[in-house]
């Protein structure tokens, strides 16, 4: 008898202890993020935590993050409703779609379903409170409902007690293929096959644990998304790093550093505005504090019909004969039909106008041929001063505008202003804090190009970064020069930047980096740009820690990438040239975040790759929406 009680308090106690999900702290984590990772909120970690004391946790600690029934009881508090239900995806659902039609927040969605973005295909399915399902579902299809539908976990660096999985692998899903999980590691497929032998051979298996990160055995060149820039690194001319929107409001995420005092500053508001919006702001600033600013300015709205009606401008230039400008339109255009055409093929209503926009002073013609009542969406034109004159003339009726090249500041203020090209600044601000992460006492040079502000710009950035850095401007590689020890008179490495996109420019720094590296260990190389040498010459390079970035490379890899080629070839008899693949990306993009009611900046907040472009939007302080997207790529020595 006595040995069937332990054995039943036994089991009672590992049942209790197996419900129970836990998080490893690790660099980076802060009771928000790590909060909003498990769908719980902070003042439920805090509960679940009672030793975690003002918010302050440490690497290596082990936080509770859920017990049995954790996630359903938050939402199910919201929704009076414990009875969940799923309904089955039909073409065109979006997330939106789904919040508005079933009366549900887009954060109680999404603790319903972590895995939400990877579960938006035709046919998947989507939990939601079973009351709502059935008040609001009308003809939805929906599949089996009962009170104890399972709320699946997210899949990554979720740890607990029972099954850890280290902080380089993957348990691989039953609906996961190598397109998805390249894309979800940042890795070619080759990558992904050198970390884990034999997986080509054997396939994906779903409850197989793979690896994603590590050292790979060959020299190798890996590719990272941008992480977002801290405060401390932002300037004037770049006034939208930590702002986004959400629910119909700008937003500003909490950094290191902040105060209140500068928050209102920052974004001139008062004191009794920030905290009517944020009545949690009593309780004090945090770290990762996700602040609504202001309500959104009205957006644009759709007229009438389903179909949305599309003016692509484009400086074609047969007025003026401009035969470099008409060249770089057609190729444009060419890009844009195959996206338009793939839109059309799924279903989506199109009605597109191509206007030729003539050159910069002959513009003003062919804003005559947008009916400003009746259009959705303008791509177009390429030129700043014909965006300008766009908005000026759509201004009354706010309709999108997409600028495939421009991006000044003073664009910046205008709010239905969708801006492609992702401004240098935003490079010049990563590689700061690329040299400052790999700086330890070297001499800094930083090759500038004719007008130096670039290079002036990192100079002054890193000093501020860096005390009593040295940082030398110099017109030419040929001026990098290996430092000297004072103590010992040996040649010493040093640190060397970019700030130059001519090509011949790239080749010598290239040459001159390859050759320092092979006089002296730990040299390391920066560039704001991508020179086709790197590639050419990544091994050598791999020698000097090669760093630099890029806003376009197709991956010719991957599965999407591999389709869209063939269809291009197919379509036109021949590879797409740079134009090509701009005109595809921009305009695939953007009409796979349309609606069929034109609320484009619903979408924006959406992460998406394309053909060759990243695409991470943030809406700027002053109004616009700003392409953030790029690749940090690193050359890795053997």
């Amino acid at each position: 008898m006595i040995r069937k009680l332990f054995l039943l308090s036994s089991l009672i106690a590992f049942s209790g202890f197996y419900a129970q999900k836990t998080h490893t702290v690790v660099k980076g984590d802060n009771p928000y993020n790590i909060s909003k990772k498990y769908g719980i909120s902070v003042d439920e970690l805090y509960k679940l935590n009672p030793n975690v004391k003002e918010g302050k946790i440490s690497i290596g600690e082990v936080l509770v993050v859920n017990k049995t029934g954790g996630v359903k009881s938050a939402v199910a508090e919201k929704t009076g409703t414990s009875a969940l239900g799923k309904i089955i995806l039909q073409p065109k659902q979006t997330v939106y779609g789904i919040t508005k039609q079933y009366n549900i927040s887009e954060a109680d969605l999404r603790k319903l379903n972590p895995n939400l973005d990877s579960h938006m295909k035709i046919g998947d399915e989507v939990i939601l409170p079973l009351d709502k399902i059935n008040k609001f579902g009308g003809t939805q299809p929906v599949a089996a409902t009962t009170t104890e539908v399972k709320i699946p976990a997210a899949t990554v660096e979720v740890k607990n007690t029972e099954n850890t999985t280290p902080d380089d692998s993957y348990t691989v899903q039953e609906k996961d293929n190598y397109y998805k999980l390249t894309r979800k590691f940042n890795l070619t497929q080759k990558e992904l096959f050198a970390l884990n032998p034999g997986l080509e051979a054997k396939g994906l298996q779903p409850g197989e644990m793979i690896k994603v990160k590590g050292n790979i055995a060959t020299t190798t060149t890996t590719a990272e998304e941008p992480k977002a820039v801290p405060a401390a690194q932002t300037v004037s001319t770049n006034t939208y790093e930590t702002t986004s929107v959400s629910d119909d409001y700008v937003t500003y995420t909490v950094q290191a550093g902040d105060t209140v005092f500068g928050i209102l500053n920052k974004f001139s508001v008062s004191l009794d505005q920030l905290l009517s919006l944020n009545p949690n702001l009593s309780q004090g600033l945090k770290t990762g504090m996700v602040l609504k600013i202001k309500k959104l300015d009205a957006g644009y709205v759709k007229k009438s019909g389903d179909a949305l009606n599309v003016v692509l401008m484009l400086p074609f230039g047969f007025d003026t004969d401009d035969s470099r400008a008409r060249t770089l339109s057609l190729d444009f255009l060419a890009g844009a039909k195959l996206a338009i055409e793939r839109n059309a093929a799924k279903g989506q209503k199109l009605d597109v106008k191509v206007i030729d926009a003539g050159n910069e002073s002959s513009f003003k013609n062919s804003l005559t041929q947008i009916n400003s009542d009746n259009t959705d969406l303008i791509i177009g034109p390429f030129f700043k001063s014909s965006v300008l004159q766009v908005l000026d003339y759509v201004k009354s009726n706010k309709i999108p505008v997409v600028a495939p090249f421009a991006n000044t500041e003073d664009l910046l203020k205008y709010d239905n202003l969708i801006l492609i090209e992702t401004n240098e600044m935003v490079y010049a601000d990563r590689i700061v804090k690329e040299v400052k992460s790999a700086y330890s006492d070297q001499k800094i040079f930083i090759v500038a190009d004719e007008d130096r502000s670039k290079a002036n710009y990192l100079k002054s950035n890193i000093e501020k970064e860096i005390k009593n850095a040295s940082v030398v401007i110099v017109n030419s590689p040929l001026d990098i020069q290996l430092d000297k020890n004072m103590m010992t008179g040996q040649s010493a490495p040093v640190i060397a930047v970019l700030a130059n996109d001519k090509d011949s420019v790239g080749d010598s720094f290239a040459s001159q980096m390859i050759a320092l590296s092979k006089e002296v260990a730990n040299v390391r190389a920066f560039s704001m740009y991508y020179s086709p040498v790197f590639e050419k010459k990544v091994d050598d390079l791999s020698a000097a820690n090669l760093v630099y970035l890029m806003d376009r490379k197709i991956d010719t890899e991957g599965d999407f990438e591999k389709q869209i080629l063939a269809a291009y070839k197919a379509k036109y008899c021949k590879t797409p040239s740079k134009y090509a693949v701009i005109g595809f990306d921009v305009v695939n993009d953007m009409l796979s975040r349309e609606n069929k009611k034109g609320e484009i900046f619903k979408q924006m907040n959406k992460v998406q790759t394309q053909l060759a472009t990243k695409f991470e939007f943030e809406k700027t302080r002053n109004g616009a929406y700003v392409n953030k997207g790029y690749r940090v790529v690193r050359l890795v020595p053997n």
